[in-house]
């Protein structure tokens, strides 16, 4: 630069107020923490973006996103959250289960934190009271896990005959354990067996699956897990292949080609989580805002793949059903 274009720029600058020379703030940062990666799950990331959008915050425009996931490995959570939080992102938004909402609480008693989780999050130590969650956490719950009973019991229904059901189950998955027991005395109710299906990030599912029919089992029922959700499209194509009726967590499962399907609106949990956030980047306190949760599940039924599997769904079935793929 000439002298005389270096003196022009000073003298420039010496005209601006103090205010405009002063360093803007920079935009608020949220700590996106998951179990699955965001790839894995674009409809729930893009739920969650127009549940933030709602709150008047756009990504890029004004507010930031780091995204941290654990790629199916719990082990992994509690790292990526003490790493959000040496980053002093602004809020944590804590999604795909209890696992990275516990690493996220563990990890910071100041920093806010949004979860989405399938279990009753009083129940899980996660808050003190649905309406008053009292620390520096809330969010949304899906009632997930709480709802296997029902499920257990539409297997029932679509498989009279069959009474052992296959219970496909991530072993790591913080809720496992508060849940086994009520699900053994659900299926006791309907004289139902059930097998319990160890997996892991390192497991070959199709080995699983090659593993029913020497087990006797008659159909099978896929547990939430974001694990599984991240593979669904796999255990859609391997349920076919072995020819057992499946029951799905997720309306996603079936219009993947999955059989049955019963549970929340997994967009709508995402959306409200954003939304959250969104509301507590504009001054609201997690503490006085109470726990979403879901109420009301949807049954979807894909009468191409029963078809396929030479099933005849129950009309008692269809009659309750929310949506039936043709």
């Amino acid at each position: 630069m000439r002298r005389r274009e270096f003196i022009a720029a000073l003298s420039s600058l010496s005209a601006l107020p103090l205010a405009a020379l002063a360093q803007q703030p920079s935009m608020p940062t949220i700590g996106y923490l998951s179990f699955t990666s965001a790839e894995e799950r674009p409809t729930l990331l893009t739920a969650f973006l127009k549940g933030l959008g709602l709150a008047g915050y756009v990504v890029g425009r004004n507010v930031k996103i780091e995204y941290r996931s654990a790629a199916g490995h719990y082990e992994k959570l509690p790292a990526l959250a003490a790493e959000l939080v040496n980053m002093r992102v602004t809020v944590i938004a804590a999604t795909g289960g209890e696992g990275p909402a516990r690493a996220a609480e563990d990890a910071t008693t100041q920093i806010p934190i949004v979860f989405t989780v399938g279990s009753d999050p009083v129940q899980a130590g996660l808050v003190a009271a649905i309406n008053r969650p009292g620390r520096n956490a809330t969010g949304v719950s899906l009632l997930a896990y709480e709802i296997d009973g029902k499920r257990l019991q539409l297997l029932h229904e679509l498989v009279p005959q069959g009474p052992t059901i296959g219970v496909l189950i991530l072993a790591s998955s913080p809720s496992l354990a508060r849940t086994a027991s009520d699900m053994q005395a659900a299926a006791a109710a309907n004289g139902q067996r059930l097998v319990m299906l160890n997996a892991s990030p390192t497991t070959d599912l199709e080995t699983v699956f090659a593993s029913l029919k020497p087990q006797g089992v008659d159909a099978l029922l896929v547990t939430t897990s974001p694990f599984f959700e991240g593979r669904r499209n796999e255990l859609v194509a391997l349920a076919q292949r072995y020819s057992v009726p499946a029951l799905y967590p997720w309306r996603d499962y079936t219009a993947a080609g999955g059989l049955m399907s019963y549970g929340t609106s997994f967009t709508e949990s995402y959306q409200q989580a954003g939304l959250y956030v969104g509301r507590i980047l504009s001054g609201e306190k997690p503490s006085d805002l109470p726990v979403v949760q879901a109420t009301k599940s949807e049954l979807i039924v894909n009468l191409k793949t029963a078809k396929a599997l030479g099933l005849d769904v129950p009309t008692s079935i269809l009659l309750r059903a929310d949506e039936v793929i043709e």
